[in-house]
């Protein structure tokens, strides 16, 4: 009974404040002559604070033109907004600059979803030995980040030596499919130069840019190191999370002018690889059994840093170039 009650109150208290909600939305526009979303506009700079506020403003409309409008084809996004500037009746000629910053906002809203789709066919694709693109995508990952080591046969030991758990990489792509052999690719390629020294670090931690008097200074003289490849694909898996729970929009909405791409999303995995590395180094694990405590750890902070709606994850990697538009 008592559950009953608290379910009934929690009801009426969402009607309630939706329909003051409501009620607060009139007032403003008799108040300001303006609807909500040209006060968004008008009120808020570019970026995902702007972004996010029309992605709420229109999933909670009460129109289904409004509603709708969110999941539209890119194509399409133009007719859109002439629709709304009907609906809202609002005279583009008096309002030119509304009409850009909706397109701007809808562009991103819209790719955001488009990217979300994009991720998860590579994630739900797999890993086909018996397929030439596949097969090449792997060899040349060895060839990035091994350039002066020649690979002696396809079913090596020495794909180990790369942080793969077996003499076939394959099977340690099953849990993300090609998304991750995607973006281990795309590191090992677009950020070459520190791809290879995250795997030299994570083979050899003592060895890495760090001196001898900073390792003292961070207690790293027992550094232990990683399975650079595993660890890739288990960021490939942070990094997909993040997005499908719309962590990412703060990030995305912020460096990508229009629509986000894979690029960019493969570009934000290379800066979660790379911070994650210099977080486990500073963590300083007593063994790798430690993992998952260190994941968790770095998880959350990136995810505090994404609640900071003026968040950028920048990196200064070559990956990044042409990437970031602030």
């Amino acid at each position: 009974m008592k559950h009953f009650l608290r379910m009934l109150i929690q009801v009426c208290l969402y009607f309630y404040c939706k329909f003051l909600w409501r009620c607060l939305k009139f007032v403003m526009r008799k108040l300001t002559g303006r609807c909500e979303l040209q006060r968004i506009c008008y009120n808020t700079k570019p970026g995902a604070s702007r972004t996010m506020k029309i992605e709420t403003s229109l999933r909670d409309s009460k129109s289904k033109l409004l509603q709708t409008s969110v999941s539209v084809h890119p194509d399409a996004i133009e007719k859109t907004i002439e629709d709304i500037m009907e609906l809202k009746k609002i005279d583009p000629d008096i309002n030119p600059q509304l009409g850009i910053s909706l397109q701007a906002c809808l562009l991103q809203i819209v790719g955001y979803r488009n990217l979300i789709a994009d991720v998860e066919k590579l994630r739900r694709e797999p890993y086909d030995s018996d397929n030439p693109q596949h097969e090449e995508m792997l060899l040349k990952l060895w060839k990035f980040l091994k350039p002066n080591t020649p690979l002696e046969s396809r079913i090596s030991k020495q794909w180990c030596e790369i942080g793969f758990q077996g003499d076939d990489p394959k099977t340690d792509f099953r849990g993300m499919g090609l998304l991750g052999l995607y973006n281990l690719q795309y590191f090992a390629e677009r950020d070459a130069t520190a791809a290879q020294q995250v795997l030299s670090d994570s083979l050899h931690p003592k060895c890495s840019k760090f001196s001898k008097a900073e390792w003292e200074k961070k207690r790293m003289d027992k550094a232990i190191g990683y399975s650079f490849a595993i660890v890739g694909i288990n960021i490939t898996d942070l990094a997909y999370n993040l997005l499908i729970s719309g962590a990412l929009k703060t990030h995305f909405y912020n460096i990508a002018p229009e629509a986000p791409t894979l690029s960019h999303f493969q570009q934000t995995f290379c800066y979660l690889m790379h911070e994650f590395h210099k977080f486990w180094i500073e963590e300083d694990p007593m063994d790798i059994m430690e993992f998952n405590r260190v994941r968790e750890k770095f998880r959350k902070r990136i995810i505090k840093q994404l609640q900071n709606p003026d968040m950028a994850l920048c990196p200064h990697f070559a990956a990044s170039e042409g990437l970031i538009n602030m």
